[in-house]
Parts: structure tokens; C-alpha cells; sequence
């Protein structure tokens, strides 16, 4: 049975609601029912949003296989919590002007260190 991974699952969902909100609002601001309407705050907002929408799945569906194969709880708190606020404070500096390079990098870095412990982590219990 699931219980920890559950929660960061639900949160990074409320995480992808106000992105995906984010991106109706402003291109309503701008009258742009499809693309960015060459504006550079939507298009900033649309990169946020589908930054989460490539990298939440297979962060998660990861979370979820290391918790069904028995990690322990603290981890996948851990990791789960690592993930929610790693893809939160990406979205949110990616959505800045002047964007803070350094710190995008290091929630980039967060969620490929996270891809890849995960996916190892889950490899060595499979064959294992």
C-alpha cells in the first residue's frame, strides 16, 4: 500500500494547477488563445508550466516504484519533498526578470541528481 509518495504526487498536481493557471490568466491578458501571443511573460509562464509537465511524470511515476518496492518511508518523504520543491523553485525563477541563471541551475541539477538516484535506486532493487 502507498502512503508517503501519494502526497507529493497530490502536491505536484496543486503545483501544475496554479502553473497551468498562471499561463490562462496571462494569455487572457493578452488576448492570446493559443501560443504566447509574442508576449515575454506568457512565454516565460508557458516554459514554467511545461518544465513541470516533462520532468514531474517520470519523477514520480520513480517515487512511486521505489516506495512499491519497500524504500523506506524517510526516503521517499525525502525525495518526494526534494522533487516538489525542486520543479516549485524552478518554475518560479524561471518566471523572473532577469532570470537568476546560477539558480535554475541548481534546481536543474537537483532534479537530474534526483532522476538518477531514483532510477538507480529502483534498478538496483529490480535486479537485486
Amino acid at each position: 500500500m502507498l502512503s508517503a509518495s501519494p502526497i507529493y504526487l497530490s502536491l505536484t498536481t496543486l503545483l501544475f494547477i496554479l502553473l497551468s493557471v498562471r499561463v490562462v490568466l496571462a494569455r487572457e491578458a493578452v488576448q492570446a488563445s493559443h501560443g504566447d501571443g509574442g508576449d515575454r511573460e506568457l512565454r516565460k509562464r508557458i516554459r514554467a508550466h511545461a518544465n513541470c509537465a516533462e520532468y514531474a511524470p517520470i519523477l514520480l511515476l520513480l517515487l512511486v516504484a521505489a516506495e512499491l518496492q519497500g524504500t523506506p518511508g524517510w526516503v521517499i518523504h525525502l525525495f518526494g519533498a526534494l522533487i516538489v520543491l525542486s520543479r516549485g523553485l524552478h518554475a518560479y525563477w524561471i518566471s523572473q526578470t532577469p532570470e537568476p541563471l546560477g539558480r535554475r541551475v541548481l534546481t536543474m541539477g537537483t532534479t537530474f541528481a534526483l532522476l538518477a538516484l531514483l532510477a538507480l535506486g529502483n534498478l538496483g532493487h529490480a535486479i537485486l
